[in-house]
C-alpha cells in the first residue's frame, strides 16, 4: 500500500447523512469547471450531472451494495460503489477529490475495493464500466490489471440523471480484473 497516499485515510460505508458531501464530491471530480483540477473530468464529453442524491442514497440503502466512503482529517476525499452480483463485484461511482488526484490515492481505494470483494464476498473478479472514450482512464486501469473485453453497452442518451452527453458516440465497455 502505498504509505503516503494511505496516511490518515478513514474508509467506512456511506449512511444517509453523506449524501449531500458524496454528490458535490462526485460532480466535483467529474463535471463542470472544478472537475478540470484533476484529470477524470468528463466535462468535454457530458454536461449536466453526474449523479443525485436520489442516485447515491439507492447505492447507499441496496442490500447488496455498499459505498465505501474515504475521510482525510474528517473530510471526505473519496468514495467508491461496490455491489455484490453473485461471483463478481461491480465497481463503480468512483470519485476522488480533483485536488488529491494524482498522488496514489486512486489506486489506495481501488485496492482496498478489490480486497473487500475477495475477503469478504469471496468473489473471483471485479467487474466495471468505463464510457470506451476514456483512453487515458481506461489506460489507467489497465495498469491495474483490469482488461478491456470489447463488451458494449449504449450510454443511456435522453436520460438526463446520467449527464448531457457532447457527442453521440458515447457507450460504456466491461473492463474485468481477475481478484484471485
Amino acid at each position: 500500500m502505498d504509505t503516503a497516499a494511505s496516511a490518515g485515510l478513514t474508509f467506512r460505508d456511506a449512511t444517509d447523512v453523506d449524501v449531500d458531501a458524496l454528490v458535490a464530491l462526485i460532480e466535483s471530480a467529474y463535471r463542470g469547471d472544478s472537475s478540470r483540477t484533476g484529470w477524470t473530468t468528463e466535462a468535454d464529453i457530458l454536461e449536466g450531472q453526474r449523479t443525485d442524491p436520489e442516485g447515491v442514497l439507492a447505492v447507499i440503502k441496496s442490500p447488496d451494495s455498499r459505498l465505501l466512503t474515504v475521510e482525510r482529517d474528517g473530510a471526505v476525499v473519496a468514495c467508491c460503489q461496490l455491489e455484490h452480483r453473485g461471483d463478481h463485484a461491480y465497481f463503480g461511482m468512483f470519485a476522488v477529490s480533483p485536488t488529491l488526484q494524482g498522488g496514489g490515492l486512486g489506486k489506495v481505494i481501488i485496492a482496498e475495493a478489490e480486497r473487500h470483494a475477495r475477503e469478504i464476498w469471496g468473489v473471483a473478479e471485479m467487474h466495471m464500466t468505463v464510457i470506451s472514450v476514456r483512453d487515458d482512464l481506461i489506460a489507467w486501469y489497465e495498469r491495474r490489471g483490469y482488461r478491456r473485453t470489447g463488451k458494449m453497452t449504449p450510454f443511456p442518451y435522453g436520460d438526463e440523471r446520467f449527464g448531457v452527453p457532447q457527442r453521440d458516440d458515447l457507450q460504456f465497455e466491461l473492463l474485468v480484473k481477475p481478484l484471485a
